[in-house]
């Protein structure tokens, strides 16, 4: 009973991380996912919308900004379509619940990275000969490191 209660004011008061870490973990299974079978299951990239539900009780309020971390995430839906898919669906809708999850500015600053990282790991395997111009590789890892290393780094 002790450590029940312990859990609960713990997350009470530190709300917004523990949404956070939920989210990381949310994110750990979704590039397991991406990593293994090259896709995701659509159900449970939606239930995604959880956190961002969880975000607002968790004390944070609803702003522009988050507003704007939308309708990046829609034109990354724009740019899936345009691409006929080379840039998935899912890696666009992951886009679109994060950036409702952690708004404009700190959705910007995970991009960053991920296409950062992305970009290196493209020329490290095309220089070690394993990839040509037209290798596809999952994204949704690179997302998951660059959030992981937004939470270390307390960026959010």
């Amino acid at each position: 009973m002790f450590r029940e209660i312990n859990v609960a004011g713990f997350v009470l008061k530190n709300g917004w991380v523990f949404c956070q870490i939920t989210f990381l973990i949310y994110m750990i299974i979704l590039a397991v996912m991406d990593i293994k079978r090259r896709q995701v299951h659509l159900g449970f990239l939606l239930s995604g919308i959880i956190w961002v539900i969880l975000s607002v009780i968790c004390e944070r309020t609803v702003s522009t900004g988050e507003i704007a971390g939308i309708l990046a995430g829609a034109f990354f839906l724009l740019i899936s379509k345009l691409t006929k898919e080379s840039f998935g669906y899912g890696d666009s809708i992951l886009i679109v619940i994060m950036g409702a999850f952690l708004g404009f500015w700190s959705l910007m600053s995970v991009l960053f990275m991920a296409f950062f990282m992305a970009g290196l790991f493209s020329v490290i395997m095309l220089l070690k000969t394993k990839f040509h111009k037209k290798s596809k590789f999952p994204f949704i890892p690179f997302l998951m490191a660059a959030y992981a290393g937004g939470i270390i780094l307390n960026g959010y």
